[in-house]
């Protein structure tokens, strides 16, 4: 991920969609799994994967594992095992990311974690050398965390799922405020998955508007590629898309993941997507030869003879347009023509007088 110096602020610079393979918890513990992960990511064309630094002392309190309330909101409402074990088994160690990292620079790969405490930010940045920090939704009005992970002066990739405009707007400002104004916005809805009525795209095109110095990005979290393709073609610069090698493997986030193949498609057709956009300026891009293959030329519908006087009702309309255009013809009606001239004869102005 690559930063350049604008007039106004430091911000991302992109050349084509940024795509986040958001590996997360999908690896379920196994590091043989987090590697294949990683090689199909970097296969289907992603810039980056994303792991998540939490154990289970920086992310639930007590009471949550108490409540052991995970497992009762899971969709597979699993009995054998507690919330507490499961977020324990799922955690990845600080040798372990780094294991992770280096993967992943060896094969081509952005990598990065995203942290979920000021201890987890401190390895993230000194010791893993991630090119931006990303932050969860959850932590979007966590203020105080917000201002350590700005004054770390690495780039920001924020979520903004669960939260208001006016917590936005103050997670924004918190950032700013502590001197960091390299910044992506992503819009989000933290429901996995949400209905399609419920994602609002257009949130992307508010962000854009309110905040025209900051890329803004989707973290998506549907089913399929339709919706984050769509958010490309809004102008998103970032796309972070759940991954998994199998929607049916155990675990947390799998059916709502990518499959390989899904994510190659969002690369690939992402890529193509931008390429399409384009300039706002109206431009042509046809050659002039084909411009004239495509044009019409004012013609002839009868034979005429020397000096007798062009008529509405004498001419008509046809390819190629290497003759008089159509937008001639009150100029060419009333005039006389100069020589004998046989009927679909392309008007050149040699021909009248």
């Amino acid at each position: 991920m690559k930063v350049k110096l604008t007039e106004k602020k430091e911000v991302f610079n992109f050349c084509k969609p940024y795509i986040i393979a958001e590996i997360g918890a999908n690896h379920n513990g196994d590091m043989d799994l987090a590697k294949k992960l990683i090689v199909a990511a970097k296969e289907a064309g992603s810039d980056c994967v994303k792991f998540q630094s939490w154990t289970k002392d920086s992310i639930f309190s007590r009471k949550k594992y108490e409540d052991n309330f995970f497992l009762n909101d899971d969709y597979r409402n699993r009995t054998d095992y507690t919330l507490e074990e499961i977020v324990d088994k799922y955690s990845l160690s600080e040798e372990k990311l780094l294991e992770l990292k280096a993967f992943a620079d060896k094969i081509g790969i952005d990598c990065i974690s995203t942290p979920f405490s000021k201890k987890e930010a401190d390895f993230l940045v000194d010791m893993m050398q991630a090119p931006f920090i990303k932050v969860a939704s959850m932590d979007l009005n966590n203020y105080p965390f917000l201002e350590y992970l700005a004054k770390k002066g690495k780039p920001m990739v924020i979520s903004t799922g669960l939260s208001e405009f006016y917590e936005i707007d103050k997670a924004i400002k918190t950032i700013e405020k502590a001197g960091n104004n390299q910044i992506v916005i992503l819009h989000c809805v933290s429901t996995y998955p949400p209905r399609d009525e419920d994602v609002h795209l257009n949130n992307i095109k508010t962000l854009m508007n309110i905040y025209p110095e900051y890329p803004i990005g989707f973290s998506d979290h549907t089913i399929g590629i339709a919706i984050p393709l769509a958010a490309v073609a809004l102008g998103a610069c970032v796309i972070e898309k759940h991954f998994t090698l199998d929607k049916n493997m155990e675990g947390w986030d799998h059916k709502v993941s990518a499959t390989p193949d899904e994510l190659k498609a969002i690369v690939e057709n992402a890529n193509r997507i931008y390429k399409a956009m384009g300039s706002y300026r109206i431009v042509v891009t046809e050659t002039p030869e084909r411009i004239v293959e495509f044009r019409r030329s004012i013609v002839l519908r009868r034979d005429m003879k020397k000096g007798e006087i062009i008529t509405y009702d004498d001419i008509d309309y046809k390819r190629p347009g290497n003759g008089l255009a159509p937008e001639l013809t009150d100029f060419v009606v009333g005039h006389k023509v100069n020589k004998d001239l046989k009927y679909d004869h392309i008007l050149k102005k040699e021909d009248i007088i």
